[in-house]
């Protein structure tokens, strides 16, 4: 049987329909469907002849994390325990360091902290469990001690999201979507804590090797829904998952753009989206900018589009930057005027 795939085409404009329905319980609505089939064009139709359990998908609330609720677009900040990332490697290795880090995010307006141990940059090499906990752990420890934010571990070992969770964390953050360590959804079942389930081709060594898809968007849809279809099947509730296309992980620059510009597609998941597209390779190359940290004017570029499609977390290093264009967007978008 043919497989039809559900893009809610996503708008903000004030003139809102009555048939219009909310996208995600956020700040989009809809009122049009492109539906998509592999080899055929697409076609729109009326959001109302969508099949029920569709409708259901795209329009549900999503779950909060932590305190934080996704009605509106969330900044999660980046704070890599690592000596290697690939944009701020060693910046903030030391605790001291990354503790002054966190402080500034909080006054730069951060929604939630994301730590990580292990660089998942293209030839990365992998990191000993034991050495990533040493790394996460205390930095975990000291955030939740300090601040009333939500705090994401960035693994994909079981071991070590145990060990973050324990110390306080409120959520995984699993780039191999549980492929890498599958004692990872025996954890999440049992914790119960939110999980972001990312797609990559290959791993992060081999990753950046001439990675080929049929139809890119399709594609990561299908992998994305096979592994919240394991994880289901694991016990793990469907309302605790957040997809992440992965873009830069196993994908070109054309197949980044299209999955960007496909975004909404993966609001047929029932789940909240996650973009990760910060100082990214293929931002300096159209944007012929070298230096990974000169890159913040493309990453909000990206960000703000990401917005428009309805995706709830943005996972950024340049927090102040990028939050102060999230603010302009939500004041022209939302309305400023009756919050004075």
């Amino acid at each position: 049987m043919e497989k039809l795939y559900y893009r809610p085409i996503p708008r903000t404009d004030l003139a809102r329909p009555d048939t219009a329905l909310r996208l995600a319980g956020g700040w989009c609505w809809f009122d049009e469907v492109e539906v998509l089939r592999r080899g055929l064009p697409p076609e729109v139709i009326p959001a109302q002849h969508c099949p029920e359990e569709v409708l259901e998908r795209l329009t549900a609330k999503r779950r909060m994390i932590g305190s934080m609720n996704l009605e509106v677009p969330r900044v999660m900040g980046i704070l890599n325990a690592t000596p290697d990332s690939f944009s701020d490697g060693g910046d903030y290795f030391d605790m001291h360091a990354a503790m002054e880090r966190a402080e500034a995010m909080v006054e730069e307006g951060v929604d939630i902290f994301d730590i990580g141990g292990e660089s998942t940059r293209p030839g990365a090499e992998t990191v000993p469990e034991d050495e990533e906990i040493e790394r996460t752990v205390p930095l975990i420890q000291e955030l939740r001690d300090m601040f009333d934010l939500p705090i994401s571990i960035d693994t994909r070992k079981a071991l070590v999201a145990d060990a973050a969770v324990e110390a306080g964390a409120d959520m995984i953050n699993d780039v191999s979507a549980m492929e890498y360590d599958p004692g990872m959804a025996e954890l999440a079942m049992v914790s119960g804590l939110p999980i972001c389930l990312m797609h990559a081709q290959g791993d992060p060594e081999t990753m950046q090797d001439k990675p080929e898809y049929d139809d890119v968007l399709l594609d990561v849809y299908d992998h994305l829904e096979e592994r919240i279809a394991l994880a289901e099947a694991e016990g793990i509730d469907r309302a605790a998952i957040i997809s992440d296309v992965g873009i830069g992980f196993g994908k070109t620059v054309e197949h980044n753009l299209t999955l960007l510009r496909g975004l909404s597609l993966f609001h047929s998941l029932g789940c909240p989206i996650l973009l990760g597209v910060s100082r990214k390779r293929f931002i300096g190359t159209i944007a012929g900018v070298e230096a990974a940290k000169d890159r913040m004017p493309g990453t909000l570029a990206v960000t703000l589009a990401g917005i428009a499609q309805g995706v709830q977390i943005h996972r950024v290093h340049d927090v102040a930057e990028i939050k102060q264009g999230v603010n302009l967007w939500a004041a022209l978008t939302l309305g400023w005027e009756e919050e004075k």
